[in-house]
């Protein structure tokens, strides 16, 4: 009971101290969030349409990338595939080598033939696996190389509105970073509190499954008393902490309503600015935008 009681305490203390830090960090992904909106917004307003005009090679350069990486895992599979195709036929062949050495020796049985048929089928596997694997990686190879080509098309034609935007792509790109890496830090504190409140549900069980068990045995409704005393666990808590495993879990989730689509968010930037820039700014921003369309057709 003792031992129980115990760990009871001690995951109350860190539910606490887990609540805390899960505060913090939600309270710092909000400000990375609203810090870097602001910047974005600033440097829309600063450098003009250009941003727009160049962010077809900015995704088309992130679809490249993504396409990169999904062909290298293809390669990675089609190069295990093809080994496990080796091995499968050399284990085959030993097989049957080893059974025409030994034939004046052995009788063909039926076990041996199943050996036999065994080895087979693993090279038969092995050799669709592999053609599979072939196709797929092909079908990644093409992607990527269409979207590179698609990238140094745009890079070639849009060549000002690139090298003009580069700054507010390389700090939208820095933000998403920071804010990519918070946000891991809030989920992963987000399991760990709904993982210490299951432990505490758990501890909770069992303190009332051994009271049960002695008020049971005692036949006394004293000790009921005494012992419903102790299991109440030293420091302040919110009501209902342990009652219900799928209640704290829920209550994690509802801790944090801030984890939206920061990238969403974060693309709304320019266009919101550019809006208003329409509207309200200067005349020299509006005619060094335009002599930047010309010069982006001409090129």
């Amino acid at each position: 009971f003792q031992i129980e009681l115990e760990k009871l305490n001690n995951a109350t203390d860190e539910i606490n101290r887990l609540e805390i830090e899960l505060d913090e960090a939600n309270t710092t992904f909000r400000l990375l969030l609203n810090e870097s909106t602001r910047r974005l917004k600033l440097l829309s307003k600063k450098l003009g349409s250009c941003i727009e005009r160049a962010r077809p090679y900015y995704d088309s350069l992130e679809v490249a990338k993504k396409a990169q990486l999904e062909c290298q895992r293809a390669a990675v599979q089609f190069q295990r595939a093809n080994e496990f195709h080796q091995a499968a036929k050399e284990t085959a062949v030993l097989a049957e080598q080893r059974f025409l050495s030994k034939q004046h020796e052995w009788q063909f049985d039926s076990a041996w033939q199943e050996m036999l048929n065994h080895a087979t089928m693993k090279v038969m596997d092995a050799d669709k696996q592999k053609a599979e694997c072939g196709r797929e990686h092909h079908k990644r190879a093409t992607l990527f190389n269409a979207a590179e080509q698609k990238v140094q098309e745009l890079e070639q034609r849009l060549h000002r509105s690139i090298t003009k935007s580069r700054p507010y792509f390389e700090e939208k790109a820095s933000c998403q970073g920071q804010l990519a890496t918070q946000k891991e830090r809030v989920e992963a504190l987000q399991h760990a509190v709904a993982k210490v409140k299951s432990e505490y549900a758990e501890s909770l069980k069992e303190l009332e499954r051994i009271s049960e068990e002695i008020h049971y045995k005692r036949g006394s409704g004293r000790l009921r008393k005494v012992t419903d005393d102790l299991m109440l666990p030293h420091g302040p808590r919110e009501p209902g902490v342990g009652a219900e495993i799928n209640v704290c879990r829920s209550d994690v989730t509802n801790k944090m309503p801030i984890l939206t689509d920061y990238e969403l968010e974060l693309d709304r930037c320019d266009l919101r600015s550019l809006g208003s820039l329409s509207v309200g700014t200067s005349s020299a921003v509006s005619e060094k935008d335009d002599s930047e369309v010309v010069d982006d057709d001409e090129e």
